[in-house]
């Protein structure tokens, strides 16, 4: 348990203080949660959702100001149901004791167990990009290792975060699970709070910061940050495969996904084809932007800098295809109009910071070892997204270039395997969770060693240092030499 240590220039909200109080209280009070209480947390979750799914889609949508109902129910409350499920199906092997290798202590009987516990009450800070996935996916986890969670939602979720502290309590006590707000920039004091773990989605300066205010009481940090994640198209496959599961990933939630494709290396030549590609499929995909398929830019604010970008690669030479070209997007509904960039250069604002929305600039390359060389001369991506048949080239971006995770001839689907652990490197975040590693992230797997009937330590370690104990560690040594 980690004792409280909050910052003293930050003031910790009465509401917050007094949940963590009572959750603590009741973590320590209980025992661990048994696989059949915890299953049943499991299945309060997926119900929670299922039982008020059009409440949630309105809510993000409202928040939004337009967000596709589908994409809603498909990334987000389909994922958290499926993900609920995978993790009840798999709970009891997750929390069976593995039983490891014996070594010089292996003595008459002895023998090691590392036991998964749970560590006690974790923090969850949720970004509003996705706001029900990144929240309940990380209770997936949360509850199957038997811990207890409080979750800060952002700014830009009020509508959801509204809903959530409502119905909550409909199926979890608060000493189980509680939803806060953002309550007007309370981030910092939310992440002061001596958690047993806490894990955070955003931006890389963000989490920086939570970073720095955990550390204050030694709290351990899951950060999941995303970053500049490129796609790859090698010559041997179909450009136009490439780009209809390309521009679905860049387009899906108006390319507002840590995940998203935020570049792609094409070989020389083949631009024209990947851009007519992309420019047939949007006008079949989207033919009136304004609908209620093609999701809003969050607030006003990235709206503007989304169009700022675009402006400052057009004043330093770059060419831009506009997807939507006949189409007038809905400015005061923040309709972005989908955009190709070509020719880039590396001092234009879409190639020094991670996009975060429906632009896609377009790198050509001449070998494979270029493009190596560039992706590794930037932060480490949150995804690498490599599209080729031939095993050969597979191999090699994923031999050399590092990345949180990789989707081969696919973009972003890596981050939905729920037998994966999803989780950034570098830059791109520290840590992981979904499946058995995340059921492991927010346990503490102790090791439990268990002395037999006879001590080892007795007959070889105790003074004086002579005889039977001297010849048995100098044969012992001399047999592992």
């Amino acid at each position: 348990m980690n004792a409280p240590f909050p910052p003293a220039e930050l003031a910790i909200p009465a509401a917050f203080q007094t949940v963590f109080d009572a959750q603590r209280a009741a973590f320590l009070k209980s025992p661990p949660p048994t696989a059949a209480e915890r299953l049943a947390d499991l299945k309060a979750l997926s119900r929670m959702v299922r039982d008020n799914e059009q409440a949630i889609v309105a809510a993000i949508s409202a928040d939004y100001g337009n967000r596709s109902a589908f994409e809603t129910k498909f990334a987000e409350i389909f994922y958290v149901v499926d993900a609920a499920h995978d993790a009840a199906k798999r709970l009891k092997g997750w929390m069976r004791p593995q039983r490891r290798g014996v070594d010089l202590m292996a003595f008459a009987g002895a023998r090691n167990r590392l036991i998964p516990q749970p560590l006690g009450v974790v923090g969850v800070i949720v970004p509003w990009n996705y706001p029900l996935m990144l929240s309940f996916g990380p209770l997936v986890s949360i509850f199957a290792a038997g811990n207890r969670a409080m979750v800060k939602m952002s700014e830009n979720s009020q509508r959801l975060a509204e809903l959530l502290r409502e119905i909550a309590p409909k199926y979890f006590p608060v000493e189980k699970l509680a939803f806060f707000d953002d309550g007007g920039g309370r981030g910092p004091a939310f992440s002061s709070l001596p958690f047993d773990h806490l894990i955070f989605t955003g931006s890389g300066a963000t989490g920086r910061a939570v970073m720095a205010n955990a550390a204050k009481n030694l709290t351990p940090v899951t950060l999941e940050l995303g970053g500049k994640s490129p796609a790859i198209v090698a010559p041997d496959f179909p450009i136009k495969t490439a780009a209809e599961r390309i521009l679905w990933a860049k387009t899906l939630n108006a390319g507002q996904t840590c995940l998203a494709v935020d570049y792609v290396f094409l070989p020389r030549g083949r631009e024209t084809e990947f851009v007519d590609a992309c420019k047939r499929l949007f006008a079949k995909r989207y033919p009136d932007i304004n609908g209620p398929d093609f999701t809003s830019i969050i607030d006003q604010r990235s709206f503007d800098r989304l169009t700022a970008a675009l402006e400052d690669a057009r004043a330093r030479g770059a060419t831009l295809v506009n997807l939507a070209e006949g189409q007038s997007p809905d400015a005061a509904r923040r309709k972005f109009a989908p955009h190709i960039v070509l020719n880039p250069t590396p001092d234009m604002e879409v190639m020094r910071r991670e996009i975060f929305g429906p632009i896609l600039p377009i790198l050509p390359y001449d070998t494979r070892e270029e493009v190596a060389a560039a992706i590794n001369a930037g932060d480490r991506p949150l995804g690498l997204y490599p599209f080729t048949n031939d095993s050969g080239t597979r191999d090699f971006y994923v031999d050399r270039v590092l990345s949180g995770g990789v989707s081969v001839n696919e973009a972003v689907l890596h981050v939905a395997q729920h037998d994966l652990p999803f989780g950034g490197v570098g830059a791109s975040g520290m840590g992981h969770y979904h499946g058995r590693e995340g059921f492991e992230t927010f346990s503490k797997m102790r090791p439990v060693f268990q002395q037999g009937p006879v001590s080892s330590v007795q007959l070889m370690m105790q003074p004086p240092h002579g005889g039977l104990g001297r010849r048995m560690v100098d044969f012992m040594t001399r047999l592992r030499g």
